[in-house]
């Protein structure tokens, strides 16, 4: 009884003094990132999740900060989407990446018949030449000795000392002499200057003066812009050899890409109203000349031509220009388009994020998209996408790169399974039965495979060669007598495929073959050290997304930090850790049969 009235007043302390509490600090202010205890239980035992409105793939049971940010963590909204290409984010995340959508729909032209283009400006090919010396000598000076100078036909460009000059003028002189009695000798020694584009004035004053000239100036033959010197002062020149490329640019050509769905809408002699960046306010009109009979097989596009008059020399080649086909056949049409902040470029794939209505929170999906030509601040859009959608215009940077880092759809990470299911090791299981002294040789054969992995890391393809030399001399050490049955079989199979890209590796001189075989190597060997496990060692399976032509490639690392050896120093953090290697790791068992272990790159 003593005791239960000692336990009565414990508690009735106990409840006072929290009371008391409450009283005395309830109404103030919380200490910052510290939650109640009460909170935290409350959490827990609802199984709420927090998360960092920046990182949403961080999930954790409390709240706290985030470990990548060290933002404080907010409670996850319910969730209503498990689809890998939809990327589901707090309203948080979305303000402060300041995200901003635009529904599209169908755009009509104002112009009936108009077609937008874009092109350049090019050089007319027809207005090309090559300025030539028409006399054997040594170059003793230049007037004109640099690229983009301007040249006027008549203009003198060289002078020449040309032995075989001195000796032509000598004939001529004796020649002269005698005249009266043989003429004939004479006309012949002054065609032979001729020839050389001697002119009539300057022979007669070599007659005259009886002086032999040394030099002789050299005159342009035509006019216009120097684009290329080939030769310098004390150059020896043979008769006929280039000094210069001129090229005149007093008419150039106005070059524009029209799709082939469009081939149907021009022609020849169709009027085309076109403007430039360089030249804001001036607007310039041609008609066509030329359509490209070819198409280009990368680009689906032909160009088309039109000539321009360039007085005053302002349009320049390589100029963008924006046109208008203001004639083209057809009726009125309509194009649905996107806006080009709305579009992320990767190469041959397009992607854009549209945000998927009637959900519980801001989800976006990921959408590959293709791309027609550029109406002024749009895009054509040819597949993808429907007309009503809401696409991303503004911070679809920050969605994609929230994705990437979520392992999900991304522009840099598009293989991924629409079910979100990881696919399952093909690699069988030998781990409890490999013996001790095997796997050591495989950890050899491990650290030969990280030289080379260094070496493309360096860009050095000498020395991965040559360390390639070393893998090949580890595999020959391994002692395949320790293994029996269906592990004997299993590494006789991945052998000759370590052997075979080891072997390519070695042979090959440029580095970006070297890395498309160490791919093949890489994938035998975590093949190898996943099915016959590894002991006192730890090695890491990284992944670049971006390697193998976006298709992604793993290697092996003795450490976690992340060296890409598919792009060395051009990317050579890009990659992350997905598998640890250690005498603790666990290979999802599969099917220990001889058609489960053929290895899928024997080249």
């Amino acid at each position: 009884m003593k005791n239960n009235k000692q336990i009565i007043w414990i508690v009735t302390a106990l409840a006072v003094g929290l009371l008391a509490g409450w009283l005395l600090f309830g109404n103030g202010e919380k200490t910052p990132n510290k939650p109640s205890e009460n909170t935290e239980v409350s959490n827990a035992e609802g199984g709420e999740i927090w998360t960092c409105s920046m990182h949403p793939q961080i999930r954790q049971p409390e709240p706290g900060e985030c470990p990548i940010c060290g933002m404080d963590l907010i409670p996850l909204e319910e969730s209503s989407s498990n689809d890998p290409l939809v990327l589901e984010m707090t309203r948080e995340a979305v303000k402060l990446s300041n995200i901003q959508t635009t529904t599209i729909g169908t755009k009509t032209g104002t112009n009936s018949t108009g077609i937008r283009l874009s092109g350049k400006i090019q050089p007319d090919e027809r207005l090309a030449s090559s300025q030539v010396v028409h006399v054997p000598g040594r170059i003793e000076k230049l007037y004109v000795s640099f690229t983009g100078e301007q040249v006027n036909k008549g203009q003198k460009i060289a002078l020449v000392y040309s032995p075989e000059l001195i000796t032509a003028q000598r004939e001529l002189l004796e020649a002269a002499k005698l005249e009266s009695v043989n003429p004939q000798l004479l006309e012949a020694a002054k065609n032979k200057l001729k020839y050389w584009k001697i002119s009539e004035n300057v022979i007669e004053e070599i007659i005259q003066s009886g002086t032999i000239k040394e030099t002789f100036p050299v005159f342009a033959d035509e006019s216009g812009t120097v684009t290329k010197r080939r030769v310098s002062v004390g150059d020896y020149v043979r008769q006929g050899e280039a000094l210069f490329d001129l090229m005149n640019l007093y008419k150039v050509w106005a070059l524009f890409d029209v799709y082939e769905d469009d081939f149907s809408k021009i022609s020849v002699g169709n009027k085309i109203t076109f403007t430039t960046p360089s030249l804001p306010g001036k607007t310039f009109t041609s008609n066509i000349t030329f359509i490209d009979p070819v198409i280009n097989p990368s680009t689906r596009v032909a160009s088309i031509r039109t000539e321009v008059t360039n007085a005053g020399g302002k349009l320049k080649p390589e100029m963008l220009i924006y046109g208008n086909l203001e004639n083209a056949k057809g009726d009125k049409g309509k194009n649905l388009t996107v806006p080009k902040t709305a579009v992320l470029w990767t190469g041959k794939r397009s992607v854009v994020y549209v945000k998927v209505p009637d959900m519980n929170v801001p989800s976006f999906s990921y959408r590959e998209v293709e791309l027609g030509e550029s109406t002024g601040d749009a895009y054509q859009v040819l597949s993808g996408l429907e007309a009503g959608e809401e696409v991303v215009t503004n911070g679809a940077f920050s969605i994609d790169a929230a994705a990437q880092l979520n392992n999900q759809a991304s522009m840099m990470n598009h293989n991924v399974e629409v079910k979100g299911e990881k696919k399952e090791e093909t690699a069988p299981d030998f781990s409890s039965e490999t013996p001790t002294a095997f796997k050591e040789q495989l950890a050899a054969l491990t650290r030969s495979y990280l030289e080379v992995k260094d070496a493309l890391v360096e860009t050095d393809a000498q020395k991965a060669g040559q360390e390639s030399g070393e893998v090949l001399k580890s595999l020959e050490a391994i002692d395949m007598e320790l293994l029996e049955g269906p592990a004997h079989m299993f590494w006789m199979k991945e052998l000759k495929s370590l052997k075979a890209h080891a072997g390519k590796l070695k042979e090959a001189s440029d580095v970006e073959i070297q890395r498309e075989q160490f791919d093949y190597l890489s994938q035998a060997l975590i093949k190898t050290l996943k099915a016959f496990g590894v002991t006192n060692n730890t090695f890491y399976v990284q992944h670049c997304p971006m390697a193998n032509e976006n298709n992604g490639a793993d290697w092996i690392s003795a450490e976690k930090k992340i060296l890409n050896p598919y792009f060395g120093d051009k990317m050579l953090t890009c990659g992350a850790v997905i598998t640890v290697l250690d005498p603790d790791y666990k290979n999802p068992k599969a099917a220990q049969t001889t058609n489960s272990t053929n290895n899928t790159h024997n080249h």
